[in-house]
């Protein structure tokens, strides 16, 4: 039967036979897996592929008018759509069909028919449902699939079907045909989208826009508009991207989670969305008063400033006046927390505790981007005071707290707490907006988090399937979305837990390791023969290299990941939030979610303290149910053990038992260089000399991979090996210090030091005058084509990414756009620019090999000073004395750069002076006040240094108040007297310091610094230098 279809189709004589052939096969089709299976072995994708492609012929340049569904299709379309029909019911057949669909050539010939300008309605709409299946599929297939949602990906997002996608979005008819259109293309954008560079796409060429022009739209639908902005839009020249109101059959949920998906992780983006002209026109930001209409409303605002809340709540807007009144008090910071470690610093190794907890967010979560590789964009800055905050913020807890709690409605809430995180991790928010998030949102996040209801624990999808799905979509990322909204705020941390966060995540953990019972085999088509048969062997056997994992499996690793993520996320400061875990019963499971093939995770056993896994499945344990977990669940369960690690008590006891240093080790060698990175984030805490478990690594051969890691060419590798490496040389004898710094290499630490490697690499890949050299990939080169273009469109208006044509001169456009133009502009120069990146990138990796070099000079063994002296020694005789001088000094001089765009260098372009960063100026600065607690001839050695301590003068006015706290450590130090025998050269030293100007440094600092720790180290350290040598 199945061979009779393909060849009905290669013979059919006309558009009519082809048509009846098609439509018989789409209804043998649907809802018959096993048909399905016999028509791809027919190899029937092949004639049906050629039959739905759209010729270039008929894209003329000419628009054809497909506005009107009533409009009769031809016969060459009714072909082109019953073939996507059954293309599409094929598409629905899982991962096992995916090799034929590739080799068919199948995905060009559906995105031909994506675009509405050349292709009809139903067409359309019928090319995304097939876009749309084909990525449901894949996202059960494994990365090394022929197709997989990356190579979808990359066929969806290019620049002529990204302008398809935004014509179908922005339509505004309220056709079922054309509504269908746009929420499969908004749904499909959020499945697909998974890289930083489609991001960058989707928002730079107008599909970001238009989105943002549908949720405005559905703003305006509700009633939501803010008072007077229809009137504000036509004087601020916004009145044309004012949108219509959204039909009634127009669904939000779609649109909000491809928003939050295209903008993640990202400030640029998350600014595009805000300052899009749509989102400006409807949530204007100027201030409530400018938006008195009429009589009533200007009574509503006289009673509102009569009852004195205009005082107190001064930075909301209209919108906020819909939600609850919650009070205005500014939380206090995740940062001043402290922690349980003791920190590596002045005497005896310690830092600033705040200090402490800046420098664990960069590695915390290795899952998210970090700071010093990426971005700074997901710091939480508060918004400066003339940039207003956007009504959007407020109107996304409005859909977030007042849309009815059904399954239907999830979805909507959850994705709009999605954006709304965002955008607070951003910094969009006002610094008060805190506070009503923690009590407005956290609590709603989660009870979505409730436990799993008994439809989604059976392996019944048939029972309410649509109901089981929307379940499932709410438990696998409503983790995630709170991991992402409480990490580092102590606040917001606190809420989730009163909100009864623990046992929620307990009880998803567990249940996400319900084994899954599994065929005994895969199903997947052969194209072979068999053996003495003339009919093609329709038989499904196991193919390996396309494991198909059940969906209730797929859903339950993803709340796994989802799950750990928020784990991570409320663990880093609080032992007692630490001991809730503990007491939950997670470790075991935790442990277990770092081992690729995992088992039913076992309590440890009581007493056992060898520190062995307390199971090691074999390779076909993953096939008892329980899955294998990917990539993204090791990353998140790494991320755990650091934040659970950095307690005591946990790493003392709960940790040991569960035998969690060998699976961590083994996750060290794991070849993909993510894990790796979050492995050997997670190893830092366990190397620390008060882990038990710093022994057991170390026999494994810890010290051997972390140096290798330190040569890795990923910069992120580098700087986790590094930190974890100046936590191993923390507290060892000096013996193991000296064997680390000879595994690690002289010369190579040096390099990784002065030498800034990732802007010498970058620069590498550019000629002398700033265009790409030969060795310069044509991947290189298209990115830099990409953001030059990029760069015109915000040159051009907002309005052109959203495909209006704007021939009016720019000073006659909108001033809103013009102003968000610049800060855009602004934005995309210090988050994308890659001159930026690499030099952040080169400051990381700077700070812990200076800071290595500090625990290794550091007296924090048993021997004191003793230890301390010995160990400057080895360091001036292993690098040389001047040398180690000269490089230190090196590090506190401000160094000019050439300016660096993607469009290159000009001659007449300056220079740029780059000040040292404060990271390297404490790093150098503790590494002076360890030589300076060390024997008295090293003091005398360093105060000789007069270039050297010249350059630490200018540093007391520095901004950062750990600087001017380690320089007030650091006089202390050098004026100390050890015996009678150091009194006068004390005396002396404190005279050099006084021609040199430390003492008028901290006069001025003594009643003026902001900082009380500040001020009583800077009274110290006068005293010190004018009676400290006195004294007997």
């Amino acid at each position: 039967m199945a061979q009779q279809w393909t060849s009905q189709i290669r013979n059919a004589r006309n558009a009519s036979e082809q048509i009846s052939t098609l439509r018989s096969l789409k209804n043998e089709l649907i809802g018959h897996p096993g048909n399905k299976v016999k028509a791809i072995a027919s190899g029937i994708l092949d004639p049906i592929v050629r039959l739905i492609s759209n010729r270039p012929a008929r894209q003329d340049g000419k628009s054809h008018d497909y506005s009107f569904a009533s409009k009769p299709l031809t016969e060459e379309d009714v072909v082109r759509l019953q073939g996507l029909h059954v293309v599409a019911s094929l598409a629905m057949g899982g991962p096992s069909f995916l090799s034929r669909f590739q080799s068919a050539s199948a995905l060009p010939a559906i995105l031909s028919n994506l675009c509405p300008l050349y292709n009809p309605p139903q067409l359309v709409l019928a090319s995304l449902r097939a876009l749309s299946n084909l990525a449901d599929s894949c996202a059960l297939a494994p990365t090394t699939s022929t197709l997989s949602t990356s190579i979808l990906a990359e066929g969806l997002f290019t620049r002529q079907h990204l302008s398809s996608l935004c014509r179908i979005i922005l339509q505004s008819s309220s056709s079922i045909t054309v509504q269908c259109q746009i929420s499969t293309a908004a749904s499909l954008i959020s499945r697909v989208c998974r890289e930083e560079r489609h991001q960058q796409s989707l928002a730079s060429l107008g599909v970001l826009d238009a989105l943002a022009t549908k949720l405005a739209s559905f703003a305006v639908a509700g009633g939501f508009v803010i008072p007077g902005a229809e009137i504000l839009s036509q004087k601020e020249g916004l009145h044309e991207f004012f949108p219509a109101p959204a039909p009634p059959n127009a669904v939000l949920a779609v649109i909000l989670e491809a928003i939050s998906v295209i903008i993640a992780d990202s400030k640029l983006r998350a600014s595009q969305l805000l300052y899009s002209p749509s989102i400006l026109a409807v949530f204007p930001t100027a201030a409530g008063t400018e938006f008195i209409a009429n009589q009533n409303t200007r009574a509503a605002w006289n009673a509102y400033n009569a009852a004195g809340l205009s005082s107190q709540q001064i930075q909301l807007g209209a919108m906020d006046f819909l939600l609850p009144c919650t009070p205005l008090h500014l939380p206090k910071s995740a940062a001043a927390q402290a922690s349980a470690f003791p920190p590596l610093g002045t005497s005896g190794s310690r830092v600033d505790l705040s200090h402490t907890a800046r420098k664990y967010n960069y590695a915390s979560l290795p899952t998210w981007p970090e700071p010093a590789a990426s971005t700074a964009s997901m710091d939480n800055v508060s918004v400066e005071p003339e940039e207003p905050e956007s009504p959007l913020i407020a109107f996304l807890i409005l859909l977030l707290r007042f849309r009815p709690l059904d399954s239907q409605n999830s979805i909507e809430r959850l994705t709009a707490a999605s954006i709304l995180t965002i955008l607070y991790r951003a910094g969009l928010t006002h610094n008060t907006r805190e506070t009503a998030i923690g009590l407005l949102a956290i609590p709603l996040l989660v009870r979505m988090l409730d436990d799993v209801s008994p439809v989604s624990r059976t392996q019944d999808l048939d029972n309410d399937k649509t109901q089981n799905l929307l379940d499932w979509t709410v438990k696998e990322r409503a983790p995630a979305v709170l991991a992402m909204l409480v990490t580092d705020s102590e606040f917001l941390q606190k809420a989730a837990i009163e909100a009864g966060v623990m046992s929620k995540l307990s009880k998803l953990l567990k249940i996400s390791y319900d084994p899954v019972l599994e065929d005994a085999q895969v199903d997947t088509w052969s194209p072979q023969l068999s053996d003495g048969s003339d009919e093609m062997d329709i038989s499904l056997n196991n193919d390996p290299a396309y494991p198909s994992q059940p969906p209730l499996l797929v859903h339950r690793i993803r709340v796994r990941e989802s799950t750990l993520k928020a784990i991570a996320a409320l663990a880093p400061f609080k032992d007692e939030y630490r001991k809730m875990i503990v007491d939950q019963g997670m470790i075991p499971y935790i442990v277990e979610s770092m081992n690729p093939n995992p088992s039913k995770p076992l309590p440890p056993k009581i007493g056992d303290k060898s520190d062995k896994p307390n199971s090691t499945p074999t390779e076909e344990e993953p096939r008892q149910g329980y899955g294998k977990n990917p990539v993204s669940v090791l990353i998140a369960a790494c991320g755990a053990i650091r934040a659970l690690s950095r307690s005591v008590s946990v790493l003392r006891t709960t940790l040991i038992d569960n035998g969690v240093a060998l699976p961590v080790f083994k996750l060290l060698k794991h070849p993909d260089f993510e894990v790796q990175i979050a492995a050997t984030g997670a190893v830092c805490n366990l190397v620390m000399d008060i882990s038990p478990m710093r022994d057991t690594i170390s026999e494994a051969g810890v010290l051997k991979i972390l140096c290798e890691h330190a040569h890795s060419g990923n910069a992120k590798l580098r700087v986790n090996a590094l930190w974890a490496l100046k936590h191993f040389v923390h507290g060892v004898s000096n013996d193991m210090k000296r064997t680390c710094l000879e595994e690690l290499g002289q010369g190579w630490l040096v390099q990784l030091i002065c030498d800034d490697t990732e802007d010498e690499a970058l620069l590498s890949s550019k000629g002398s005058d700033g265009k790409p050299s030969a060795a310069v990939s044509a991947d290189t080169f298209d990115e830099d084509v990409e953001m030059d273009q990029f760069d015109d469109q915000l040159e051009t208006g907002l309005s052109a990414s959203l495909g209006r044509t704007n021939s009016r001169p720019s000073s006659s456009r909108s001033k809103s756009i013009q102003q968000a133009e610049a800060r855009l502009a602004s934005l995309r120069e210090a988050e994308i620019n890659p001159a930026k990146k690499a030099r952040k990138d080169d400051i990381a990796v700077q700070e812990q090999g200076l800071d290595f070099i500090r625990n290794l000079i550091g007296g924090a063994g048993q021997g004191g000073q003793t230890d301390c002296t010995e160990m400057v020694d080895f360091l001036f005789n292993a690098l040389g004395q001047d040398r180690v001088f000269e490089i230190l000094a090196s590090k506190l001089r401000s160094k000019n750069v050439g300016p660096f765009s993607r469009r290159g260098l000009s001659g007449g372009e300056s220079r740029v002076t780059i000040p040292p960063q404060a990271e390297i100026i404490i790093a150098v600065g503790y590494i002076l006040v360890h030589m300076a607690a060390s024997a008295p001839r090293h003091r005398q050695l360093l105060i000789a240094q007069k270039d050297l301590l010249k350059l630490l003068v200018p540093q007391f006015n520095h901004a950062n108040s750990e600087v001017r706290t380690c320089l007030c450590q650091l006089v202390v130090n050098l004026t100390w007297v050890d015996d009678e025998l150091d009194r006068k050269q004390a005396a002396e030293r404190a005279q050099e310091l006084e021609r040199l100007g430390f003492l008028e440094k901290l006069e001025g600092l003594r009643n003026t610094d902001t900082e009380l720790n500040v001020r009583e180290r800077v009274k110290s350290a006068i005293w010190q230098m004018t009676h400290g040598p006195e004294q007997h």
